[in-house]
This record gives C-alpha cells, sequence and structure tokens, in this order.
C-alpha cells in the first residue's frame, strides 16, 4: 500500500504511537470506491497502533485542488459545500474506531481553523515562506502551466500545507498521507513545517488503484461506485467487486480487507485452483459490503445475485413474496407498458425489441438473434420461437423479467 515514503520515517513509526491524517474535499455529498483506498490507509495506520485523523476539507473544498485534473475545476456553492461536509464526515465515521483510547480517531473540518484567517494573515504566516519557485517545480502544477492555471488553484497547495502546520502545532501530527497524486501537496506541508517551526515532518502516500488494463478503477458503465446507498444500491456495489477480474482481485482484496497475510494467501491459491468459483471476489464483496453498508445488505446482494445469475429456477422466482421481489428487484432496470398495448402485441419479439430499445436491444434482428442463440429468457423460461404469443404470466400480477444471457435483466411492468 505504500507508494512514496520520506526518509526516516519508519525509524520514527517504530519508536511509539505517531498522529497521522489525510484530508478529503467535499467535492460530492458521497465518498466513491476510489477514495477507500486513502480510507484503509488510515485504517490499517489505527491499527498499527498509531492515532488517524481524517480532515474534511470545508476549506480547501472552496478552492479546488488542480493535481492532475486536465482543467479548472467547477466551484460548488458554499451551501452544497456544506451539504457534502455533513455526509462525508457521517460516512468517515463508519471506517475508524473512535473509541480505542490513546489511539482513538479523530474527524476534523479545516473550515474550522481558516474561516477566522484574513487574507492579508495568509499571506504573512504561509505565502512568505513557500517561494514562487518551489510552487511551480511541483509536477501538478506544471502540467497545467501550458493550458493556464488561475491563482486561486495554484495556491491550493499553500491551503493543504498550511493544514499540515496547523496539525502539527495544535495536535502534534507529524504525518500527512494521501494518494500519489497528492505528494506535491503533502511536501509543500512538510517544507511549511520546517521553514516555520524548525522541525522535521513526514509524508506517505498509497497507489492510485487503477485496473489491470490500465484504466481508472471505481466506475462503472453507470459512472462512479459511490458509499452512498441512495447513489449506488448494496446490489450494484456488491456486483462491482465481484465482477472484478481474477488479475484485479488477487491486489484488491490486499488494499481493500483486513484480512491477515496467511489468509488473503491461502484464498488466492484457492482461487488459482477454482478460478470459475470467483472466490477471491466473492470475498472481496462480501467483506466491503457489509463494512460499507452491513450484514443484511450483503444477505440481500448476495440473495438476489444468486437469483439473477446463479441457478435459480422459475419456481424460485414465483416462490418470492411481494416485499422481496421488490428489493431483490429495485436495482434493475424497469419498463412500464399498458395491459391495452401488451394485448395488442402478437408476438413475444414485438415486446422484448419495444420494451428493451436503448437497455438491451437495438433492433428485432438483435432480439430475433438472441432467441437462435438460447440466450433469451423470460420470467427464467427460455424463449425458443420469436413468433410465439406474449402471453406470460405476470409476476406479482405486474413484472414480466426479461434476461438476456447470464448478466444483463430489465423488467417490464404492466400497468
Amino acid at each position: 500500500m505504500i507508494h512514496d515514503i520520506t526518509p526516516d520515517l519508519e525509524a520514527h513509526l517504530k519508536k511509539g504511537m505517531m498522529s497521522g491524517y489525510i484530508g478529503f474535499d467535499p467535492t460530492a455529498s458521497s465518498l466513491h470506491v476510489g477514495n477507500l483506498a486513502t480510507i484503509m490507509l488510515l485504517k490499517h495506520f489505527q491499527l498499527a497502533g498509531h492515532k488517524p485523523i481524517a480532515v474534511v476539507g470545508g476549506a480547501t473544498g472552496m478552492i479546488g485542488d488542480p493535481s492532475f485534473k486536465a482543467a479548472e475545476r467547477k466551484f460548488l456553492s458554499e451551501e452544497e459545500l456544506s451539504y457534502n461536509q455533513s455526509y462525508i464526515m457521517k460516512q468517515l465515521a463508519r471506517f475508524l474506531d473512535f473509541s480505542s483510547g490513546a489511539n482513538s480517531a479523530e474527524l476534523l473540518n479545516n473550515i474550522d481553523w481558516f474561516q477566522s484567517m484574513s487574507f492579508l494573515k495568509f499571506l504573512r504566516e504561509v505565502g512568505k515562506h513557500v517561494s514562487v519557485n518551489y510552487m511551480m517545480a511541483k509536477e501538478s502544477v506544471k502540467r497545467r502551466l501550458e493550458d493556464g492555471i488561475s491563482f486561486t488553484e495554484f495556491s491550493y497547495q499553500l491551503m493543504q500545507g498550511y493544514d499540515f502546520y496547523y496539525l502539527y502545532t495544535s495536535r502534534g501530527v507529524r504525518l500527512q498521507m494521501g494518494g500519489a497524486d497528492q505528494w506535491g501537496n503533502l511536501t509543500t506541508g512538510i517544507e511549511l513545517i520546517r521553514r516555520k517551526a524548525s522541525e522535521e515532518a513526514f509524508a506517505l502516500t498509497t497507489p492510485l488503484i487503477t485496473k489491470a488494463d490500465g484504466s481508472k478503477f471505481g466506475k462503472s458503465e453507470q459512472g462512479n461506485i459511490w458509499l452512498d446507498p441512495t447513489m449506488t444500491s448494496p446490489y450494484e456495489f456488491y456486483q462491482f467487486w465481484l465482477n472484478c477480474t481474477d488479475e484485479d482481485a488477487i491486489r484488491l482484496i490486499k488494499v481493500f480487507t483486513l484480512l491477515d497475510r496467511e489468509v488473503i494467501e491461502a484464498l488466492i491459491q484457492a482461487h488459482a485452483r477454482e478460478p470459475h468459483q470467483r472466490i477471491l471476489q466473492k470475498e472481496i464483496a462480501k467483506e466491503l459490503t457489509i463494512r460499507v453498508h452491513s450484514e443484511a445488505d450483503y444477505m440481500q446482494a448476495a440473495k438476489t445475485s444468486e437469483l439473477l445469475f446463479g441457478r435459480a429456477t422459475p419456481a424460485d422466482l414465483w416462490s418470492l413474496g411481494e416485499k422481496d421481489f421488490k428489493i431483490i428487484f429495485k436495482s434493475i432496470p424497469e419498463i412500464e407498458i399498458s395491459q391495452a398495448d401488451l394485448n395488442t402485441m402478437e408476438h413475444v419479439i414485438d415486446l422484448v425489441a419495444s420494451t428493451g430499445a436503448g437497455i438491451m436491444f437495438n433492433s428485432k434482428a438483435e432480439v430475433r438473434r438472441a432467441i437462435q442463440e438460447g440466450s433469451l429468457y423470460v420470467n427464467k423460461e427460455k424463449v425458443t420461437d420469436p413468433y410465439q404469443k406474449p402471453d406470460f404470466r405476470l409476476l406479482q400480477d405486474k413484472y414480466l423479467l426479461v434476461q438476456r444471457g447470464k448478466k444483463h435483466h430489465y423488467l417490464i411492468k404492466v400497468i
């Protein structure tokens, strides 16, 4: 989990408990799985006996971090930022232990020390001690100089540097951690502490998680995988981890779970013997769905997954009560048609082509091909004739479940 580390940090960590922090800017109302790597860094830091501090960037979020961004960030209103801060603080509180004695976690917001600081004081207290040459040498800034960078974003590293200095002087924090793209901002804080307090401070970064093919981790076809269940359902969250490639899963289980090294190595060996069982993916999906959501959410997601993608039979589908049915299929795309329209359709190919447009099928020819391939099911029953009548019995007296292959589903709701 270590990408870069300043000299002598390891020796200081071995001397006894050290306080370290990571900042999280409230650019959205929820954190996403891309943030989980740094959250896990804080968690492992605490398990090793040190004191973790999570800082929500109520102030820095108003500016926007330019690190490795191709263009200027869009400003959020103070109301949006305040709303985002409150939700992110609640999410962070789920991962750390706030009642473990001396190394109990703390949750802070940098708006608390920036809101009373005047612009002139900031220039004297911070700007005076960091040269423009030093700031322009940062890789995150150099990449933006050709296309232009505002003074606002250029000054971001000074604000983050002051965060570190403030936490050092007020709480004795000597370590700042973050993703690999934060190295420039972290070292600005070290420089400020060296110049203003003549003391040594440290930095540690974790690798940015990417997929084996080099693409960005943490996104699905629908966008970011959020930790908020209203933005990404527990079922979708569970499925994201379940669908990781074998190569990715070997790396991800080491970063995102709290399993012992021996347990992880045994799971990797078991997975290698039976890769079709997806042992690693199931373990990651289980642990993270429980930790981010709940055990009940995990059980429901696993049940849904088994019903949709496992060896469930039509009888299993018909045995569901209305409540379970709604829970299981709440994240499946749903299309409404009227009973009158359904009655006018002579063939199943017409029904599926019209309702599945843009979701699963683009033409009647595509529906016909799926039937010929034996990959189209309605209510878990294989469709073999494109011209059979669409007189299917309705699930819960109002639904039809259309399935193509193992992974693609949608509901038709008859009204």
